[in-house]
């Protein structure tokens, strides 16, 4: 397992990291995530990503049941949450990043879990209601207090990005320091072209996510959708058209011809190409069984036979 930086701050995380959404919860109890995590650690993962909306607060919950249940010593891994959907309806509850919401949020995540603290704590969405300055002091504030280590964002734009973190400096706040944005060999505009200045000006760091396009990318929707997929579970109708689309599968089975040739999995070819981008620190994967966690690990081996050539094949098939 390689180890990257996470942006410009001194933490280290596993170029290949494990995350709970779709899984713990809706399809996990805390016995079959624990396996999971542990094939996770066992191929040297030590970040582990999570989100209070995911499963509406119990896979934070199973995670850190889990954890506790495998025994892991706390300085042994990395973890983190993310905040903005909320798990209450009232008004400053859901859908903002207000300091009130902020506060009692991190607090719930971390009862949930079990731990006095997480490693990383994401802003889940920019929120346009609430003043960015207003959420740079709640974020660095929970860092003071110790209730995280690190703060970021998730799918904010660069330029709500590069003004929380002039406030945080202009402050002297604690600053931003990685976003959490979907990048895969069919959705890579923001990372690729939309940050590019933040790498440069700030370093800052990537968790990217859906490395797999929600599946696509392994190639087992090229004929339909398999019963008992992830566009089969209540609440991810919204997946089928992406998945069913005609042109993007003829696209991905251009691609599992170049797997085929280097004799890797599809799927090891999409995470190792996700990974092969030297701004993003871990690309976050997804498993529903150890056996699809020991998988996805083996893209660790085919980081190295991506070529400049290989990537200009990807290219031309995937942008044009």
């Amino acid at each position: 397992m390689e180890y990257r930086r996470l942006g410009g701050s001194g933490l280290k995380v596993s170029v290949l990291s494990f995350g709970s959404w779709v899984t713990f919860g809706s399809q996990l109890d805390v016995d079959y995530a624990a396996s999971c995590l542990k094939a996770a650690r066992d191929a040297g993962v030590n970040f582990f990503d999570n989100a209070e909306g995911y499963a509406a607060g119990e896979s934070e919950r199973i995670m850190g049941e889990a954890i506790r249940k495998l025994g892991w010593k706390r300085h042994e891994y990395v973890v983190s949450t993310k905040l903005f959907w909320g798990l209450y309806p009232d008004v400053n509850m859901r859908n903002t990043l207000n300091r009130k919401y902020l506060t009692q949020a991190i607090d719930g995540s971390l009862q949930r879990f079990g731990f006095d603290f997480v490693d990383l704590v994401f802003c889940h969405r920019p929120d346009a209601h609430t003043p960015i300055e207003e959420t740079v002091w709640a974020m660095s504030d929970m860092i003071t207090q110790g209730k995280a280590l690190y703060w970021g964002t998730s799918e904010w734009s660069a330029d709500e990005i590069r003004t929380a973190w002039d406030i945080a400096d202009k402050h002297h706040l604690h600053k931003p320091v990685m976003d959490q944005p979907q990048y895969n060999i069919f959705w890579r505009d923001r990372v690729e072209k939309e940050y590019k200045r933040l790498y440069e000006d700030f370093s800052y760091g990537l968790t990217t996510w859906s490395p797999l396009s929600s599946g696509l990318l392994t190639g087992k929707y090229i004929n339909g959708i398999p019963e008992g997929s992830r566009a089969t579970l209540p609440g991810y109708e919204w997946l089928k058209d992406q998945l069913t689309n005609e042109k993007r599968n003829a696209k991905v089975a251009e691609l599992k011809t170049i797997a085929d040739e280097l004799g890797v999995s599809l799927a090891e070819l999409s995470i190792a190409w996700c990974a092969k981008n030297p701004n993003v620190s871990t690309v976050i994967t997804g498993a529903s069984t150890p056996e699809q966690v020991v998988e996805n690990m083996q893209a660790l081996k085919a980081i190295p036979l991506l070529t400049k050539d290989v990537l200009d094949r990807i290219d031309v098939i995937s942008l044009f």
